[in-house]
């Protein structure tokens, strides 16, 4: 498979961890869009969010457990955002199921 998050996952990439476990891996992005902006994937790869079933689900619950865990670790006690882009309308660039958690900042909506 061809799939950089998986090499990611796999140790075959570097990259600057923040975070791992034996299912979950989170690393800064390399083109941040706010002062914090970590990637939070599953080690298993699941292509997008629309391929989550109720045999890979508890990966996800694990992912937002790591997320809180973040959030508190780096003082983000006003907040952040968690993104997840599905398909290709949705922006999904990388077909492998990921979170954007950012945070640093305020942010507006919709974008921004």
């Amino acid at each position: 498979m061809d799939c950089i998050f998986c090499k990611i996952a796999n140790g075959e990439i570097p990259t600057t961890k923040v975070y791992e476990d034996d299912s979950v891996i989170a690393f800064n992005d390399l083109s941040p869009q706010a002062p914090i902006h970590i990637l939070i994937i599953p080690k298993e790869h699941i292509a997008s969010a629309a391929d989550v079933t109720a045999d890979n689900s508890a990966v996800i619950a694990h992912i937002f457990e790591v997320a809180a865990k973040l959030g508190k670790d780096l003082g983000l006690e006003n907040g952040y955002r968690i993104v997840n882009n599905c398909g290709e309308d949705g922006g999904q660039t990388v077909k492998h199921l990921h979170f954007h958690f950012m945070g640093g900042r305020q942010f507006g909506w919709p974008a921004g």
